[in-house]
C-alpha cells in the first residue's frame, strides 16, 4: 500500500527513535526543511489513524522533564510500520530509478 507522505514522514521520524507529538512536528518540519508543517489537530489525525492501523503504538518510554506531564505521549514504530516503511521506500526507489523518471529529471532538471 502506498503511504500518505505524512505518513511516510512520521514512520521515517519514528524510525530514529520514540517521539512524542511536539517532538514529532519539529523533526518533520526539519526533515522536509519546512515544507510539511503540521498543526495539532493534523498530527493527532494521522497519530490515530497510524495507531488503528498498527504502524505505530503508545510508547511507555518518558523523558525525566515529561514525568510530571502525563498528557505527553510518545509514540514508536511497529514491526509492522517498520516493513510498511522499508517496503514504502523500495517502492519509491524503484519508481525513482525507471528509466521513464531519469529521463524526466535529466529533461526537467531542479
Amino acid at each position: 500500500m502506498p503511504l500518505k507522505p505524512v505518513d511516510l514522514q512520521l514512520l521515517l521520524v519514528l524510525s530514529a527513535g520514540d517521539q512524542h507529538g511536539y517532538g514529532l512536528v519539529q523533526a518533520i518540519e526539519q526533515a522536509t526543511d519546512g515544507l510539511v508543517s503540521l498543526d495539532p489537530g493534523n498530527l493527532y489525525r494521522v497519530i490515530k489513524r497510524l495507531l488503528a492501523e498498527g504502524l505505530i503504538a503508545e510508547a511507555q518510554r518518558r523523558a525525566a522533564a515529561d514525568l510530571n506531564d502525563e498528557r505527553r505521549r510518545y509514540y514508536k514504530l511497529t514491526a509492522l510500520g517498520g516493513r510498511a516503511l522499508a517496503d514504502e521506500l523500495r517502492r519509491l526507489r524503484a519508481l525513482t530509478s525507471s528509466p521513464a523518471a531519469r529521463t524526466v529529471l535529466r529533461t526537467w532538471p531542479a
